[in-house]
């Protein structure tokens, strides 16, 4: 199935193999494989296979056994296929999980990795020359097994088309609302992640949390200011306007959000304002000065920027393949 299609079931096979994390599998089942009833019959549903090379796996540090699972063969109907990461990396995967991984590639489908999973796919020889990142506490045994990687392990995840692959076990839920929004939009991947109860947009250049001290006294949610700035996306918000709505210090308020999300409260603002601009593009809004006037982004030009940076696609590519569907001169 092509990506975004509204025609058939997008198939995702999860490979799981001995010592896989369990995280990450559900990970891709929670995004994946549940029904989503509040998106209504706009998009197609997703439909999830665990399969590996036998009929049961023992999980990471023995925690359970899973069983009844479908077999490699799987793999082979997939249009998205999913590979979790496991501790022991240097341990080579089996032959047929590799093997399936390659047919996999071998065929145009996407190939996805969570956390450690990129040594599968460095392993299968797919990385060979490309831009790939995986957790940074193995970036160095990474790169000594697979040194012909284009290894960014400083970014949350990497999207290079066919292989796209995350830094950890919680930027593999960024890079999973990340296919989300490449599939089906901006406005669909943010009701996913509300259900999720996680945030909507989390640029895969980010850096990786790498060793942070917990403070003493934890911060204050930052939920209140973010509800209050998202209602204001069109208005000329700066970091100084938030900071005084919350209160605090600019260096304060960054503190709380690299604490709390990962980025800075201008990186936010910026992708929420992304986002909204998706939104209204879907929502059939043609004018792009409008778009970029109630979105915050100010100008034609830099809606064109942001939008090609974040998505990859122009305002025009990104109305056809999101925008509403015209049939007989009537927007559907």
């Amino acid at each position: 199935m092509a990506q975004g299609s509204s025609q058939s079931t997008h198939r995702v096979a999860v490979i799981v193999d001995a010592g896989t994390n369990p995280f990450e599998v559900g990970v891709a089942t929670e995004l994946f494989g549940l029904p989503r009833p509040e998106l209504g019959l706009r998009v197609p549903p997703y439909e999830v296979t665990v399969c590996a090379p036998t009929r049961e796996v023992r999980m990471n540090h023995g925690f359970f056994t899973l069983s009844g699972v479908a077999g490699l063969a799987a793999v082979d109907e997939a249009d998205t296929v999913v590979v979790p990461g496991r501790p022991d990396n240097v341990v080579p995967r089996g032959a047929d999980v590799i093997d399936a991984i390659r047919r996999a590639h071998a065929r145009g489908v996407r190939v996805v990795s969570f956390c450690t999973g990129t040594f599968a796919l460095a392993e299968a020889g797919l990385l060979d020359g490309r831009p790939a990142t995986t957790h940074w506490r193995w970036a160095d045994a990474f790169r000594e097994l697979h040194p012909r990687v284009l290894l960014r392990p400083d970014v949350l995840f990497v999207d290079d088309g066919d292989l796209l692959t995350a830094s950890g076990s919680a930027a593999a839920l960024d890079l999973g609302l990340h296919i989300w929004r490449q599939d089906h939009g901006a406005e669909i991947a943010n009701a996913v992640s509300r259900r999720l109860v996680f945030a909507s947009h989390r640029d895969g250049g980010q850096r990786q949390f790498v060793e942070r001290p917990v403070p003493e006294v934890p911060d204050e949610s930052l939920g209140p200011l973010l509800a209050w700035a998202q209602e204001r996306l069109g208005e000329p918000l700066t970091v100084a306007d938030l900071a005084a709505r919350a209160a605090v210090s600019p260096a304060t308020l960054h503190r709380r959000f690299r604490a709390q999300l990962g980025t800075t409260p201008l990186a936010w603002l910026t992708g929420e304002r992304v986002a909204l601009a998706c939104r209204l593009i879907e929502r059939g809004e043609e004018r792009l000065d409008v778009v970029a006037a109630r979105s915050g982004l100010g100008t034609a030009a830099n809606l064109r920027a942001r939008l090609r940076r974040e998505t990859g696609l122009s305002p025009s590519d990104y109305r056809r393949r999101f925008g509403p569907v015209v049939r007989e001169g009537v927007q559907a």
